[in-house]
């Protein structure tokens, strides 16, 4: 049945690895123009990270976000980002960090303003406040958690496994985290601590699928000594799909019902970790297996160390 991965025909599983050299293009390209993208557009960092203030406004009538930029504008608030937040009645107003002296009463200026050119009925919904060294500070914590995510991952997988198969891990969790934030630069979503929270589960995710896939391989190895690399590789690959496609595609219903019904607030959440279910599910498929048949594994890279027992090599007593 298709949820049991331990049914497959090993004398003829899915080749998988047949498709190494178009799959690796597809990776590189789409890497290039994640970083492309990345160096053009930038990202959009939340508040969390820029510091400054943010305002949620309800207003009586759809507004009028050109209006709304201008009458900012005339009041020395010109490097305020303007957008709708949801429907067109409700807006996001944020502003860059100001001296410390008038931080604390932008919000109140704002909707002062607001409600005296703009509507009178306007209501304010929430005001958020981050000092630009605290923003400073997540955003280096937040780097620093991912990095130290990798190196441990890294590390453990060395230890547990073997290097090139450690090293094809990481480097699949960075093309899903590059992809991801890629994403993000295109469309100029907003990037705040929910983001990096699902970066974070992502990368969890992705190496789930990764130890799956790296300790069947290494059971194969042992178990078909006549097998090349590429067949040992390609039945690997075929008695875990079923595991790896169910398991993304339950993950995937759940993120898709959060980003339709869960709200604004966490929708950037649920496009991260959706975006970054899908590209993990590919590279746990192909990136990592493709870059480990590259590194050169072989079936003693994966044998157990032989443990000599004690006086083996002694000379028996006559």
């Amino acid at each position: 049945m298709f949820f049991e991965i331990t049914k497959v025909d090993e004398n003829n599983p899915i080749r998988f690895m047949n498709y190494r050299k178009l799959t690796t293009w597809l990776s590189i390209i789409v890497a290039v123009l994640s970083i492309t993208i990345l160096s053009v557009n930038k990202l959009n960092w939340g508040l969390d990270f820029t510091g400054g203030t943010l305002i949620e406004v309800g207003f009586s009538q759809p507004a009028n976000l050109s209006e709304l930029r201008e009458v900012l504008e005339a009041n020395e608030f010109g490097d305020a980002v303007v957008q709708n937040y949801g429907t067109q009645r409700d807006v996001l107003v944020r502003v860059p960090p100001r001296d410390e002296a008038g931080s604390e009463s932008i919000g109140d200026q704002l909707l002062r303003l607001l409600q005296s050119e703009v509507d009178p009925d306007m209501v304010m919904r929430r005001v958020e406040f981050v000092g630009p060294q605290v923003g400073e500070e997540l955003a280096e914590a937040g780097g620093l958690a991912l990095i130290v995510a990798m190196i441990c991952i890294l590390v453990y997988v060395s230890f547990r496994f073997e290097w090139r198969l450690a090293l094809s891990a990481v480097v699949g969790l960075f093309q899903d985290v590059l992809m991801v934030l890629g994403l993000f630069a295109l469309f100029q979503f907003s990037v705040d601590l929910t983001i990096l929270a699902a970066l974070l589960a992502v990368i969890g995710y992705s190496l789930n699928d990764s130890i799956v896939v790296a300790d069947r391989i290494r059971e194969n190895f042992r178990k078909f000594r006549k097998e090349d690399p590429v067949s040992v590789i390609d039945i690997s690959l075929s008695q875990t799909l079923s595991r790896t496609l169910v398991t993304s595609l339950t993950t995937i219903m759940v993120l898709v019902t959060l980003l339709l019904f869960g709200g604004q607030m966490i929708e950037g959440f649920a496009i991260a970790m959706l975006v970054g279910v899908i590209v993990g599910t590919y590279s746990s498929i192909f990136t990592r297996s493709t870059l480990v048949l590259a590194l050169g594994i072989s079936r003693e890279d994966l044998m157990p160390p032989e443990v000599e027992k004690e006086g083996a090599d002694q000379d028996p007593v006559l």
